[in-house]
């Protein structure tokens, strides 16, 4: 989402531009909506291993490709809340707040829902921050089931909002009857950084995309000056401004792995905060049944509630964001539990399947290392008592809505649930990597533009902050670098 929206918003300034993807384009394949493949074969998933921090393997959940995790992602385009700019308390620790306001990164939210052209409406929820302009679609329909759930919901005392979300229903249903969430993006149905950022920026004919090019380490001066890439097959590139977009465990990783004698830490590490601070949600799946009741959605993900939020809706401590998961079926479920085939069919054609969110906490022992070309990820998780107190609450007002069965699991380390936080802005070099337009303290042509730079992981998803960034990154580049 960084790297495409950045070079979407740099295209027009004339300027020559290079995209280095590690991957290749996903092309259309038999396993695009094969649930076996997906989530019981992990047909997609890259082959590599990382260590844990008690050092134990896992083969972790991104995706190298062209639009790379966007291509599965579940295309919630949610704003981050305007409390989320603000330092405040958790039950688990103290959320610092960021260095800029939500009112500085708006205009880049409005125009990020345009370059997505998300559906969505700012008048269900109470937690929406102000818009300055409304969505360019209004939202995805529910499905008469999930209609039906919503209307259950808000006699409960919940107050059920639509999912903004970057999908074309119409395209994305031709290509098969499934749901989007973890679902490759092959037909153009979903709204992914290849389908839209990416495919804007190489329509400017000084845009060039090179594949199966992976960055292996970054050149520095000793003037504080990145003077090139090491790319596997192309030797070292150079260019006047060099953009880092690899993800939050990628781009730390290649920081740290271009140490040199000026920079024995890492590049862009004086502060000594690169690869530390890491942050993943807090996630559960929670599964409600009634099992004379079907469920008979197709995609189900455009219904959320934000009521604990902001607090645990009797004024205290703030608990997260619910929302549909993609719609689970039965194959989906036998691949993640023990279930057999024809008892997991049973329970997923009864189940409303819902993904609890809560806010995981910046901690400098939660990082990420490498070790001769190893990934260590040690994720420190937090604040685990109010994602429990978000469950609660969800199963609580759920069994009000009449299901009386709710099952409800976490999600594991090898689901990279909104990874963040590696290389984290912030106004002070000493305590920071970047600035506020997401510019190295330390290298005054270097930007890093994804998911490393969030100072804190707040409790939506972060796709559409990303990309609002990255425009705003784009924009400052313009008037200062290209500005000549």
């Amino acid at each position: 989402m960084g790297g495409a929206t950045l070079a979407a918003a740099l295209a027009p300034s004339g300027r020559r531009i290079l995209i280095l993807e590690r991957g290749d384009h996903l092309r259309p394949s038999a396993q695009d909506r094969d649930p076996q493949a997906i989530f019981a074969n992990g047909h997609f998933r890259p082959d590599e291993t990382w260590l844990d921090g008690a050092g134990n393997p896992f083969n972790p959940g991104n995706y190298y490709c062209v639009g790379g995790n966007s291509k599965f992602y579940g295309a919630a385009l949610i704003r981050y809340r305007n409390e989320d700019f603000q330092p405040r308390q958790h039950m688990g620790g103290h959320s610092p707040g960021w260095p800029i306001s939500y009112d500085e990164l708006e205009p880049d939210y409005t125009a990020a829902e345009e370059l997505y052209a998300a559906r969505g409406t700012p008048n269900e929820d109470p937690t929406e921050p102000s818009h300055s302009k409304g969505y360019p679609y209004p939202p995805v329909p529910d499905e008469a089931d999930i209609a039906d759930l919503r209307a259950r919901l808000s006699r409960t005392g919940l107050t059920p909002s639509s999912v903004p979300l970057g999908v074309d229903i119409d395209t994305w249903l031709a290509a098969g009857q499934t749901t989007w969430d973890a679902f490759p993006n092959t037909c153009g149905g979903k709204m992914d950084a290849e389908t839209r950022a990416l495919a804007e920026a190489l329509n400017y004919e000084n845009v060039e995309l090179l594949t199966g090019a992976q960055a292996r380490k970054l050149t520095a001066s000793g003037n504080g000056r990145i003077t090139g890439v090491q790319v596997d097959g192309h030797g070292t590139l150079d260019a006047p401004v060099i953009v880092l977009a690899a993800g939050a465990v990628q781009s730390s990783v290649l920081l740290l792995e271009s140490a040199n004698d000026n920079c024995p830490t890492g590049l862009g590490n004086r502060s000594d905060q690169v690869g530390r601070n890491f942050m993943n949600h807090n996630c559960s799946a929670v599964l409600a049944l009634h099992p004379l009741r079907r469920n008979r959605a197709v995609y189900q993900k455009t219904l959320m509630f934000n009521d604990y939020y902001n607090d645990d809706g009797q004024g205290g401590l703030p608990l997260g964001n619910i929302q549909m998961l993609g719609k689970i079926t039965g194959p989906i479920l036998a691949s993640q539990s023990p279930l057999p085939g024809p008892i997991a069919a049973m329970i997923a054609n009864r189940s409303f399947d819902f993904y609890a969110m809560s806010e995981d906490l910046p901690n400098p022992d939660s990082r990420v290392t490498v070790e001769q070309g190893q990934i260590r990820l040690d994720w420190k998780r937090s604040n685990w008592a109010a994602h429990e107190a978000l469950v609660a609450k969800l199963k609580q007002h759920l069994r009000q809505a009449g299901f009386p069965i709710v099952l409800s699991r976490p999600f594991d380390r090898r689901t990279p649930s909104h990874q963040c936080g590696t290389a984290r802005m912030g106004n002070d070099p000493a305590s920071s990597v970047v600035d506020t337009y997401c510019r190295s303290h330390d290298h005054n042509n270097l930007f890093i533009v994804d998911a490393s730079v969030l100072p804190t992981s707040a409790a939506v998803n972060p796709a559409l902050t990303i990309a609002a960034l990255a425009l705003r990154a784009g924009r400052h580049i313009i008037e200062t670098e290209f500005a000549a």
